[in-house]
C-alpha cells in the first residue's frame, strides 16, 4: 500500500526502475511523491536535499556523498536544490552502466530538474510525472472517498483528508513565500493571487494574456511569465488546440485551467457540494475535473498520447481529443445527461472533421451505453476502471 491509497503510478515506477539506471519522479509539492517512492523501495536509503545541512554537504562534494550513501542504491528527494548532483550521477552511472534502478530522484520544480537531466543524464534516466489522486485510487484506499468528494476537495492527499480550504490557503502561502523564491522566481504575492482568482473565474477558457494583463494592470509579457511559472510548478495546465486542415476557421489559442479542483474551489470560496452546485463555475469545474482524471490515467498507460481540444470559430467544440499516433478519440464532457440527440449529432460531425475513429460522452450518470456507431455515453462512475 502506498500510504492511504494505492497509487496507479506504482507499477510504472517499478518498470522504469528496471529499465533505467535512474528514475526522476516529478510532481507538485505534497502530491505524494515521497510516500510513493519510499513505500515502493523500502530498502533504499533516503536523502532529503531540502534539509540545509545535508544540502550543504552535497553541494560541497556531491559525488562523494552519493557513493558513500548508495548501498547499493539511493533515493534523492528535492534534487533540484543541488544541480551538481546530476553531473556527479552521470559519472557514477557510467562506471556501472548495466545496473538499473540505482538512483530515484524526486523533485517538485520541473524546469530546473528537466534542464539538469537533459544536460547530464540523457539516456540514463526514466521520467514519471506523479499527479494528484484519481477517483479510481480514492475509491479503493484504506480510507475510501467518493468521486464527488474528490471533485470538491481535489486530489492532494492531505486536502482530501482534512479541511481542504485551510490546507490550500497554507499551501498557497508556502508556494509564494518559499517555493518560488527557492526556484529563483520573483513573484508579487498579491498579483499572483489576483491572477489565480481570475483564472479560477475563467476556468477552462481560451487564453487571452492581453486581457488578463489589462485587468491586472500589467503587461501581457508579465502575465505570460507568471503563467509559465504556474504551469511548470503543476498548478496550471494549458491545453493546446487541435489543428487539422478542414476548411474551417479554428480557435488557435490554448485553453487554460487550474489543474486541481480543490484549488479552484478554494479560490472561489466554494466549501460544500451545495456551494458548488449553485455556483456558475460548476459546469467548467466538472469539465476540468473529468478531463484531468482521464489525462492522469491515460499518461500512465500510454505515455506518448498527446492531448488537445478542438473548437471552430463558429462554436463547434470537442472538449478533449486524444491522439495516439494515427488513432484519435473525441471526448465530450457533460454536466447533465449526455445522450441528447442534438449533442450526439454535433459530436458525430466534429469527429468527421477531426478524423476521430471513436467518440465518447462522459456525464454524471452511472452506466455506459452505445449511442451511435463509434459513439458511446459513459457515466463517470462507470469510467473508473476504463480508458477511452
Amino acid at each position: 500500500m502506498q500510504g492511504m491509497w494505492r497509487r496507479l503510478a506504482g507499477p510504472r515506477l517499478e518498470a522504469l526502475a528496471q529499465s533505467f539506471p535512474a528514475v526522476l519522479v516529478l510532481g507538485a509539492r505534497q502530491v505524494g511523491k515521497t510516500t510513493l517512492v519510499r513505500t515502493t523501495f523500502r530498502a533504499l536509503p533516503y536523502v532529503d536535499l531540502e534539509e540545509p545541512r545535508t544540502r550543504a554537504l552535497f553541494r560541497d562534494d556531491p559525488g562523494f556523498q552519493i557513493e558513500a550513501r548508495a548501498r547499493p542504491a539511493l533515493i534523492l528527494d528535492e534534487a533540484q536544490y543541488v544541480p551538481d548532483v546530476f553531473s556527479a550521477l552521470r559519472g557514477i552511472i557510467d562506471a556501472n552502466r548495466r545496473s538499473n534502478g540505482r538512483f530515484i530522484l524526486l523533485g517538485s520544480a520541473q524546469p530546473s530538474l528537466v534542464r539538469g537531466v537533459s544536460e547530464s543524464l540523457a539516456g540514463r534516466v526514466g521520467m514519471l510525472d506523479l499527479d494528484p489522486l484519481t477517483a479510481r485510487e480514492v475509491a479503493r484506499g484504506r480510507e475510501r472517498r467518493s468521486w464527488q468528494d474528490l471533485w470538491l476537495r481535489g486530489g492532494f492527499p492531505d486536502a482530501l483528508r482534512g479541511d481542504f480550504r485551510e490546507w490550500w490557503e497554507a499551501y498557497l502561502r508556502t508556494y509564494v513565500e518559499r517555493d518560488l523564491p527557492a526556484l529563483g522566481v520573483g513573484a508579487d504575492a498579491i498579483l499572483l493571487r489576483r491572477l489565480l482568482t481570475m483564472l479560477a473565474h475563467q476556468q477552462g477558457g481560451i487564453l487571452n494574456a492581453s486581457r488578463l494583463g489589462a485587468s491586472l494592470g500589467v503587461s501581457h509579457h508579465t502575465v505570460r511569465r507568471y503563467l509559465d511559472v504556474l504551469e511548470q510548478t503543476y498548478v496550471l495546465r494549458r491545453l493546446p488546440p487541435y489543428f487539422r486542415n478542414v476548411g474551417k476557421r479554428l480557435v488557435k489559442a490554448p485553453k487554460v485551467y487550474l489543474r486541481d479542483s480543490g484549488l479552484l474551489h478554494h479560490l472561489l470560496n466554494i466549501t460544500t457540494r451545495a456551494d458548488l452546485d449553485a455556483h456558475p463555475i460548476c459546469g467548467a469545474s466538472w469539465e476540468s475535473f473529468v478531463l484531468e482524471e482521464l489525462l492522469r490515467r491515460e499518461r500512465l498507460v500510454r505515455p506518448q498520447t498527446q492531448f488537445f481540444f478542438w473548437r471552430t470559430a463558429a462554436g463547434a467544440e470537442v472538449d478533449l481529443v486524444l491522439e495516439r499516433g494515427s488513432e484519435r478519440v473525441a471526448i465530450e464532457i457533460k454536466l447533465a445527461r449526455g445522450d441528447r440527440p442534438q449533442a450526439v449529432r454535433a459530436l458525430e460531425a466534429a469527429m468527421a472533421d477531426i478524423g476521430a475513429q471513436r467518440g465518447v460522452v462522459v456525464d454524471q450518470g452511472s452506466a455506459a451505453e452505445p449511442l451511435r456507431p463509434g459513439i458511446e455515453r459513459r457515466g463517470f462512475s462507470a469510467s473508473l476502471e476504463w480508458l477511452p
